[in-house]
């Protein structure tokens, strides 16, 4: 494994990417990178460092975590401040600020937040707590997804009658052309992302593209994967007028998908009406439930009367909504590196691991050239 990784790290490799694009590049474009685990990957390697001034990169919404909103991160708090009841979630989420306080200091506090390695660890949580109510807040895009909806299948065969789930899954398509519907957006092409499309197939771009006239190039996640996709992307516009759907991560992804986990998720979840992206806003049919017939599981049906509705913005000197739509760097933002640093954020985007503000936070001086 260790050289099949170092392979896709190839400086050689590297450097002959750089050349061709500085070579093929002949127009400015402004590429948004949708997922944060490529905001990582550009900063770690200074990939701005190596590539023409013509190309620069804009941080999208790629990160569930950023993206969540205040209330949603307050429904959490309200349910796990509830007796007789254990909250799980995944990793960064506990330290995302609330309204008033997060799920990791409420820990302290001594109530019940467990951080799960993986999501099936809630199915032996709630079996050995049979006298709890178990609440699982699922985050994550279409990656995550399909392990919800297994522990939802997993929870009717065991009949468990005390686990429930708060559903905050959103899908990527309807973020991007959100984006592009603001007459603000400076995006001339999009580096897709990769484990997404693995679930989805890059054929849920494809509207997109053919709507805005927008390349979008699907692209793995070392530094070479990234380096032929900008690639691919320069020779999209030198080509002419035609966009399409480019899919640099053929060893990963399809155009269809995985047909298997895409059921799974129909089976259990049904599209939102509206749901509200933290930094950006509502946008339609943009987030998942669960469907109506599994309604007994739903944590936001069964402990409806507890959970908080007033909308919440971030605080006013925090511009992680500009940076989450391509408007701003975290460079930009005043109190990036000051008042807001990882271990007292501020703001979504440096609290998550995959935020812009922590990447740029953590690889510093590489980050610069994209400032």
């Amino acid at each position: 494994m260790p050289d099949l990784i170092e392979g896709f790290r190839n400086p050689d490799h590297i450097k002959a990417l750089s050349s061709l694009i500085k070579k093929e590049s002949t127009r400015k474009i402004n590429i948004m990178e949708v997922c944060g685990g490529h905001t990582h990957t550009i900063m770690k390697f200074g990939l701005p460092q190596i590539l023409p001034e013509s190309i620069d990169f804009i941080h999208g919404p790629g990160c569930p975590v950023c993206i969540m909103p205040k209330e949603r991160i307050d429904h959490a708090i309200a349910l796990a401040s509830l007796p007789n009841t254990i909250l799980a979630t995944l990793g960064d989420m506990i330290r995302v600020p609330g309204s008033k306080t997060s799920l990791q200091k409420l820990r302290a506090e001594g109530k019940d937040i467990r951080s799960l390695y993986t999501p099936l660890d809630v199915i032996k949580i709630a079996k050995e707590n049979p006298d709890k109510n178990v609440i699982f807040f699922a985050i994550g895009f279409e990656t995550t997804t399909p392990m919800t909806a297994v522990i939802v299948q997993m929870a009717l065969k065991e009949n468990l009658k005390n686990l429930y789930f708060h559903i905050n899954h959103v899908t990527v398509p309807e973020a991007v052309d959100a984006i592009m519907c603001d007459g603000d957006s400076k995006v001339d092409a999009f580096l897709g992302p990769s484990h997404v499309s693995v679930i989805t197939g890059y054929k849920k771009y494809e509207p997109i593209v053919e709507k805005y006239k927008t390349p979008i190039v699907v692209a793995g996640f070392e530094p070479t994967d990234v380096m032929e996709s900008i690639l691919r992307i320069v020779r999209q516009f030198n080509a002419g007028d035609k966009r399409f759907v480019d899919n640099e991560y053929a060893r990963a992804v399809s155009r269809d998908g995985n047909l298997k986990a895409q059921e799974l998720i129909n089976t259990y979840m049904d599209v939102r009406d509206h749901f509200r992206w933290r930094g950006i806003g509502d946008i339609p049919k943009s987030a998942l439930k669960l469907r109506d017939e599994y309604a007994f599981f739903d944590a936001e049906v069964k402990f409806k009367e507890f959970l908080p509705t007033v909308e919440l913005d971030d605080h006013k000197m925090c511009i992680c909504g500009d940076i989450l739509k391509g408007k701003a760097k975290p460079y930009d933002c005043k109190v990036f590196g000051k008042a807001c640093v990882p271990s007292a954020p501020m703001g979504s985007c440096m609290v998550s691991s995959e935020g812009a503000c922590s990447a740029y936070y953590k690889y510093g001086k590489l980050a610069a050239k994209g400032a």
